[in-house]
C-alpha cells in the first residue's frame, strides 16, 4: 500500500463551498474529494506535458513542416477547389 502524504491548501470561500457541495453529493469527505481532484489534474498535466514533449523531440530531430510549406499546400488546395467551382 502507498504511504499517504498530506498537503494544506488555502481556498477562497466560493471554491470551498463548491468542493463541500460536490463532495457531499457524492457521499465523500472534502479531503477525499480534494485528493481525487488533485490526482486528476496532476495526471492531466503530466499527460499534456508528455504530449508536448513528443512535439519538442520531433522539432529537435528536424521533423517539422514550415509555415511556408503549410501555406503553400493550403493555397494549392484552395486553388483546386476554386477551379472545381468554376467548371
Amino acid at each position: 500500500m502507498n504511504a499517504l502524504s498530506h498537503i494544506t491548501a488555502a481556498l477562497d470561500a466560493e471554491t470551498f463551498s463548491i468542493v463541500e457541495r460536490l463532495a457531499g453529493e457524492q457521499g465523500r469527505s472534502v479531503e477525499d474529494f480534494a485528493a481525487e481532484a488533485i490526482r486528476r489534474v496532476a495526471e492531466s498535466e503530466a499527460d499534456y506535458r508528455a504530449f508536448l514533449q513528443v512535439g519538442i523531440d520531433a522539432l529537435d530531430r528536424g521533423e517539422f513542416v514550415t509555415h511556408e510549406e503549410v501555406m503553400a499546400k493550403l493555397d494549392a488546395m484552395i486553388a483546386r477547389h476554386e477551379a472545381r467551382c468554376r467548371d
